[in-house]
């Protein structure tokens, strides 16, 4: 399997940033996504409509720029399109959108909706009888303040959504936080969690590959404060 180098996704990264500054709600996620996309996603450019691949959203939608780079370098986007990222006449626009870019699952906006999605999703598969595919979600910890991700946290713990893994990175960023740390709030509801370095590799594809198929599973990649 190829994976995608620091200097390789650095190189595309500029490529989207012309000019702009990024801040650290684009850096944190980018070793959680090379991983993904480099040794956990079965998904490529040719499978992208396969009924049975896995399925990546990105709830964490601000965080774009980095995803498009992955895209990029994964083949499922051409590189030329990092260069207009966000123009008027772009399909890679500030946040991702399914219906204009390969590879995008769902399109993004508020905050706190893609845990729910990533739910409807894995439900949908189950009850098409498809048993391996996964999908995967990625959010900040400050998702975790809406309402709606403890419904939908709640909801895969009682229904044993097995198929079902979120990724949060955790900057501590969020308003309110919970006694015992993020993973907690999702063990409560009955997931499986590991609490790992959001920058560490082999630590990320050992959580991210460590669930039991027979309950929720949640990655809390934890990175610097404000990171």
């Amino acid at each position: 399997m190829t994976t995608t180098t620091a200097t390789e996704l650095a190189t595309l990264l500029d490529r989207v940033r012309a000019g702009r500054e990024f801040g650290p709600n684009v850096y944190s996620t980018l070793d959680v996504l090379q991983v993904l996309y480099d040794r956990v996603l079965r998904i490529t450019p040719a499978t992208v409509d396969d009924p049975d691949r896995d399925r990546f959203l990105l709830s964490k939608g601000h965080a774009v720029a980095g995803y498009y780079a992955l895209l990029a370098a994964r083949g499922f986007v051409p590189v030329e399109w990092l260069d207009d990222q966000g123009g008027p006449a772009s399909r890679l626009g500030d946040h991702p959108d399914r219906t204009l870019v390969p590879g995008v699952e769902v399109g993004s906006g508020s905050l706190g909706h893609g845990l729910g999605l990533g739910v409807g999703v894995a439900l949908g598969l189950r009850a098409q009888g498809r048993t391996d595919p996964r999908v995967y979600v990625l959010l900040g910890d400050a998702e975790l303040d809406e309402g709606a991700n403890h419904e939908a946290i709640a909801y895969a713990g009682a229904t044993g959504l097995g198929n079902l893994t979120a990724i949060v990175v955790d900057n501590r960023s969020a308003t309110y936080g919970w006694p015992g740390g993020a993973a907690s709030r999702f063990t409560v509801n009955g997931w499986t969690a590991a609490t790992v370095d959001g920058h560490h590799h082999d630590a990320l594809h050992a959580a991210l590959t460590g669930h039991d198929h027979h309950r929720p599973h949640v990655v809390v990649a934890a990175v610097a404060d404000g990171k």
